[in-house]
């Protein structure tokens, strides 16, 4: 049965040698567990309870759950051949409870990190790095994506008020809080801005020719900004937006006004950002108290 599930998945799907041998592997392994001949398989001998027990055999090996729910998917499509082709009557991998995949945390720059990053040499700057500075600054103030960072207008800033209108997912719109130091910045990038640009109505953010900028443009100007800061592999926009929910979050933020702050449609969306807090909660912990160690 074994080899004609395999001929099938070759053939018929035009599956790959690699994954064809990747199926065989998994089904080689199963008939090593249950102690079956792999050429003479016995169907009706396979019941439920034994191939809950080979994924408890797997993860007690240290298999990591993404692999071991690949070879289940592995046998899932095995009995789906054979019922299909009228081998068996039954499927004993049907209801197996699979081990739930851990999701990364997400990944923040330190808060010394983006002191370092954010300093006041950008004054002294020509309009591309003082709105390249900026663009960093206002995703790690306001939490913003990119997506709405490029929405922008000046009309969404209300400085006196201190407030951003940000236009967010399913054009739903939320205000975001603006401090004194950020006010601040982007008045001297708006001066520089017309000055060098020109005055330009619609998009806040735009290029040395007036054009606006695009997703790939941002993405590579946080990340070139940031290179020298940190030890973070990836450095992105929606890594300054987790930095700003972490941190806020690691101040005391209540986590309902943090969901609103970001646009989430969820507490659930927000609620990952507790685990990243509480890490670093718990190595503060383990750093301060006497009674830790």
């Amino acid at each position: 049965m074994i080899n004609e599930f395999l001929q099938y998945l070759q053939y018929e799907k035009n599956y790959s040698s690699h994954t064809v041998l990747s199926y065989h592997n998994d089904l080689l392994q199963f008939c090593d567990f249950v102690q079956q001949d792999p050429c003479h398989f016995r169907i009706g001998a396979v019941e439920s309870t034994h191939v809950q027990q080979w994924v408890l055999f797997l993860m007690s090996g240290g298999l990591k759950p993404s692999s071991v729910s690949r070879k289940i998917s592995t046998l899932k499509s095995f009995w789906r051949f054979l019922l299909r082709n009228g081998f068996a009557t039954s499927n004993p991998v049907s209801g197996v409870l699979l081990p739930k995949s851990s999701k990364p945390l997400p990944s923040f720059f330190k808060d010394n990190e983006m002191l370092q990053a954010l300093d006041e040499t950008f004054l002294a700057g020509d309009f591309v790095s003082v709105r390249n500075h900026l663009i960093v600054f206002i995703l790690y103030a306001t939490g913003m994506r990119r997506a709405e960072l490029l929405l922008l207008t000046d009309d969404d800033f209300d400085l006196q008020a201190g407030t951003v209108k940000v236009t967010g997912k399913r054009n739903k719109q939320r205000i975001i809080p603006v401090g004194a130091e950020l006010s601040d910045r982007i008045k001297h990038y708006i001066d520089i801005r017309n000055k060098e640009v020109g005055s330009v109505p619609g998009h806040f953010f735009v290029r040395s020719n007036a054009k606006m900028l695009y997703p790939e443009m941002v993405y590579k100007i946080v990340q070139q900004f940031m290179l020298p800061f940190g030890s973070l592999p990836k450095k992105s926009p929606h890594v300054l937006r987790h930095t700003f929910a972490t941190g806020i979050l690691n101040q005391g933020a209540d986590i309902d006004a943090v969901k609103e702050l970001l646009g989430h449609s969820s507490l659930a969306a927000t609620q990952v950002y507790t685990h990243s807090t509480f890490d670093e909660l718990y190595n503060i912990y383990k750093q301060a108290h006497p009674r830790a160690k």
